[in-house]
């Protein structure tokens, strides 16, 4: 990779990083992704630059990553980050024309969520045991994420100030630094009471910008902190190698559909930018969607 073609990429995360709020996690893949892309032209030609590149040097690197044995998924993912790149370039003229936007994207095969029956998460949700501080802090976390569906890094960054307790709203940040409310139940708020409670502060009079959840120093709990815990819980009641908070978040937005919930409503909830996103819940119960059309279309029953 040139010099020049690094300051581009450089230029192109801190982009994604400010502009649309990308995670350390996506960057990290983009800068995988388009290193790889580069250090393959370079491979091909003595002398490559953005302007030089076409869209069969696109399908030769994909084709190049296919008989490495790479998955189509990540074969799809290199070609997202590489689409991302040059529609970048072009709307800040670097390049005229865009050469990846004719570039099919390899056909995934489709997986859908993994989610908990709702008899599997009574059992999750009473797994932290005892009345100390780490297992009422915990139990408030799974009550959280099991009411709301919001994502972890959205969990991680909430406040004390970002609760409306009267209308049982919680304020999340999402991505590209979206805000939005979303409604939470009484469970969950009887278990932030009672953690709360533990911790020696309160939602009436405690400082809006305290950390929701910390540690026992008082420091705000870290990503891969919450995700170990969670990991913990759910192995005790479940069996999977893809459990975490995702598959809390899979859950609620599953239940949600189960009992009737619009599919747009749920959209708006999980913070969603396309419908499309939220479409995959809708194959998860094919028995349940059939007798909703056959009691609700006009030709729906015999």
């Amino acid at each position: 990779m040139t010099d020049h073609q690094e300051e581009i990429i450089a230029d192109f995360l801190r982009y994604l990083e400010k502009e649309r709020g990308f995670s350390t996690h996506t960057l990290t893949a983009y800068k995988l992704d388009l290193s790889r892309f580069i250090k393959f032209m370079r491979t091909v030609r003595e002398q490559s630059d953005f302007n030089d590149i076409n869209k069969g040097d696109i399908r030769m690197f994909l084709g190049h990553e296919f008989e490495a044995g790479l998955s189509s998924r990540t074969v799809a993912r290199r070609l997202a980050s590489i689409k991302s790149l040059f529609k970048y370039l072009v709307r800040s003229e670097a390049i005229p024309e865009n050469p990846a936007i004719h570039v099919k994207t390899p056909k995934t095969p489709k997986t859908l969520p993994v989610y908990f029956s709702e008899k599997i998460i009574e059992a999750i949700m009473t797994a932290p045991k005892g009345n100390t501080f780490i297992g009422l802090r915990d139990r408030a976390i799974l009550e959280l994420f099991y009411s709301t569906g919001m994502r972890l890094s959205e969990l991680v960054n909430l406040n004390v100030g970002d609760f409306n307790i009267n209308d049982r709203l919680v304020k999340v940040r999402g991505k590209g630094d979206k805000e939005r409310l979303i409604p939470y139940g009484d469970r969950a708020q009887v278990a932030l009471n009672n953690y709360f409670h533990k911790r020696g502060i309160y939602f009436n009079t405690a400082q809006a910008e305290i950390p929701l959840f910390v540690n026992t120093r008082e420091r705000r709990l870290t990503p891969s902190a919450i995700q170990k815990n969670i990991r913990k819980y759910l192995r005790l009641v479940a069996e999977g190698e893809r459990m975490g908070p995702h598959t809390l978040r899979h859950t609620f937005a599953t239940h949600l559909m189960d009992h009737g919930a619009d599919i747009r409503a749920v959209k708006d909830l999980l913070g969603h930018s396309s419908l499309s996103s939220t479409q995959v819940y809708t194959h998860i119960q094919p028995d349940r969607m059939k007798k909703i059309h056959e009691q609700a279309h006009p030709h729906g029953t015999k």
